[in-house]
């Protein structure tokens, strides 16, 4: 049986590949379970400096699998409940990944693909991609990727889109914040490729750090705490041994030994 996920290295990039391309990439729990496994892994290794998610073939990840969704809909309210933590467990996996991520999306990208995307760092598309989350259509709602989508387009944006369902194109998923980057199809790999190149030559532990900071910014509310904090964390950055030789690399007018060649 082929595997639904193929994990591609090279050196400290890591490929995850959903690999369904007969059904879009479509999710089911092994899909589910193979991507959390995956990202859970990743998390432990520290050769790994950024992750780059992507689907084969046609699309990136066209929703729900339609025989995973038939037998979700004849299973309790107990059995439904425990599916839809583990796809809260993916999300949060992926949002949390204490690895830059990227996320390189082409085709079709409906209902959980949109939130594959909203938890990524970085989020560049090919021109003709499309977009939806089409849950309302089918009298459900996109509940478990709603509070990455929420961060991602606001929630003006979301009301409208979560109720409609309607599909919107490249352009509007790069006006509304989900995406950060609209190419050309062949110019897709190049522009991945650039921003893992970027991130390459970044200090690996304040480019895995800077999520957790937006995070906890974005969220705190208390501004003394807020500024003992970041005074805390960019103390603990300049005297560690990755700030030591960033610092010590620029006034040297040197390549930090850290930064890598794309």
């Amino acid at each position: 049986m082929t595997h639904p996920l193929l994990c591609l290295r090279d050196g400290p990039v890591a490929r995850l590949r959903m690999n369904r391309p007969d059904l879009h990439n479509a999710f089911d729990a092994m899909l589910i379970a193979a991507l959390t496994g995956a990202l859970e892994a990743l998390a432990r290794d520290d050769e790994v400096r950024v992750v780059v998610l992507e689907g084969d073939g046609p699309s990136f990840s066209a929703g729900a699998d339609l025989n995973w969704m038939r037998g979700m809909a004849a299973a309790g309210e107990n059995e439904n409940r425990e599916d839809a933590l583990a796809l809260a467990r993916l999300m949060r996996a992926l949002d949390e990944l204490p690895k830059p991520t990227i996320a390189r999306v082409h085709g079709a990208a409906f209902g959980g693909g949109v939130g594959l995307v909203a938890c990524c760092d970085i989020a560049i598309a090919a021109t003709e991609a499309k977009f939806g989350l089409t849950e309302s259509k089918l009298g459900l709602l996109p509940a478990v990727i709603s509070p990455y989508v929420i961060e991602a387009i606001g929630p003006r944006q979301a009301r409208r889109w979560f109720a409609t369902a309607e599909l919107f194109d490249s352009a509007t998923a790069l006006q509304i914040g989900l995406l950060h980057a609209v190419v050309p199809a062949d110019g897709l790999d190049a522009a991945v490729d650039r921003q893992v190149g970027l991130l390459l030559k970044a200090g690996p532990l304040a480019s895995a750090q800077a999520k957790s900071l937006v995070r906890r910014v974005a969220s705190e509310t208390g501004r003394d705490r807020l500024d003992a904090d970041n005074a805390t964390l960019i103390a603990k950055l300049r005297v560690s041994p990755e700030g030591q030789e960033g610092l010590g690399a620029f006034l040297d007018k040197r390549t930090p030994r850290w930064a890598l060649k794309e």
